[in-house]
């Protein structure tokens, strides 16, 4: 008779759990329980509940290994499971189902996904990344885990691109959770490799902090109100509101403005129907500072991929009935962003076209990266293609300094 309370102190904890579900798939593929497992980059909690387990030190080092012959000697000696590795299993998981019960169990795990990439196709190839690299099943051991975090995962995707929203409050109202999208969280990681190819960018991501909250403003979603910012130059402002007196006086003085997403939860901005310039690169917007000063037109700097903050003050702008012209690099992740922000905002190009591009004198270098077609202009990218330069932004200012210029002049005589 087994000593189930016993079995479960010794191999149904949280620090065996990976050993636990070892020995379950060995079970599903008809492997034998015997020979050596190993966990890499075995935590000191991990190694403590081995070390109960067998009665021994597990060795040093990273990696944890351990016989599955001494834990079947082990739990027949000391009682807990006479009948040794194979019953202990199924008393502490249930039933071990068969290598086809499994296989089913996983293709309706993976089900949801399938009908999310059926609906929203520009998610086909996060799809095909998830299954080469194996993620679902690597952070979820079995169908029964995966399918709830897939469930999850879908139920989060369905909210997304938000016009804005904290990642707190997206995770409270879609999983119950507030920190259920937090670094290092399973269904965070699944949810940001989608993001990342919304984005345009490939799903595994660099890593890095800034790349994370990059990735999740390109869906309208920031860490915090103050994180998220916007960079803007010659926006009227106005005396209702503190954000409004701020860029007032900052139009006044012809210097940029850094405003912050809480700054923009109630902002009077003063454009009215006016042309608001958008660049991608904070150099045009300090040059225009630096040439133009309380002259310049309003201008606006989405510095890369659109962040919360850009998308809020393009958002008001548009409520103000603002028009808007758009420049950007010459590159592929130049007309990515391009492609982002038309889908929200109805821009006209800003010498961002076939035409300018082909006419353009000054080059930055060799084009590369994955080619993408320019929503507004069926011949860019051809173009780029046929040249294979690319040109910077920085390399216009030239003539993104005499447009500037000439619609300052034209407002002021009026």
């Amino acid at each position: 008779m087994a000593d189930l309370d016993r079995l479960r102190r010794l191999l149904g904890g949280e620090e065996t759990a990976w050993l636990l579900d070892r020995l379950r798939r060995r079970m599903v593929t008809g492997k034998p329980l015997s020979g050596i497992v190993t966990l890499g980059s075995a935590t000191q909690d991990q190694r403590r509940a081995i070390e109960r387990l067998l009665g021994r030190r597990a060795g040093t080092g990273s990696s944890l290994s351990v016989s599955l012959d001494e834990v079947d000697a082990v739990l027949r000696r000391s009682g807990s499971a006479p009948d040794g590795l194979a019953d202990a299993t199924r008393l502490l998981i249930g039933t071990v189902p068969d290598r086809a019960t499994e296989a089913a169990a996983w293709a309706a795990a993976y089900l949801p996904l399938d009908k999310l990439v059926a609906r929203r196709p520009a998610l086909v190839t996060w799809r095909g990344w998830l299954d080469a690299t194996g993620l679902v099943r690597r952070l979820a051991s079995d169908p029964g885990s995966a399918s709830a975090l897939i469930t999850a995962a879908v139920r989060v995707l369905a909210e997304l691109p938000s016009e804005g929203i904290a990642l707190g409050r997206l995770a409270a109202e879609t999983t119950g959770d507030a920190h259920g999208l937090d670094d290092g969280r399973p269904l965070a990681t699944i949810v940001l490799s989608a993001a990342r190819v919304l984005r345009g960018t490939p799903p595994a991501g660099d890593g890095t902090a800034g790349e994370r909250r990059t990735s999740w403003a390109a869906v309208g979603v920031h860490r915090d109100e103050l994180s998220s910012s916007v960079l803007c130059l010659g926006l009227p402002g106005g005396g209702e509101t503190v954000t409004g007196r701020i860029l007032a006086l900052a139009k006044e003085t012809g210097e940029p403005c850094v405003l912050t997403l809480r700054q923009l939860s109630l902002a009077d901005l003063g454009a009215g129907g006016e042309i608001v310039s958008v660049c991608e690169n904070p150099i045009v917007l300090a040059s225009a500072a630096d040439e133009l000063g309380p002259r310049c037109p309003p201008l606006v700097c989405v510095s890369g991929q659109p962040s919360a903050a850009v998308w809020r003050l393009l958002d008001l702008l548009i409520a103000d009935g603002a028009r808007f012209r758009y420049h950007g690099d010459f590159d592929w992740g130049g007309i990515r962003i391009g492609n982002t922000l038309r889908g929200r905002v109805a821009w006209q190009p800003w010498r961002f076209d076939a035409t300018t591009y082909t006419a353009a004198t000054a080059t930055g270098g060799e084009l590369t990266g994955r080619p993408v077609e320019a929503t507004w202009d069926t011949g860019l990218r051809a173009a780029m293609e046929l040249r294979g330069l690319r040109i910077e932004e920085e390399l216009m200012l030239p003539a993104l300094m005499d447009d500037l210029r000439a619609l300052a002049d034209s407002v002021g005589s009026h």
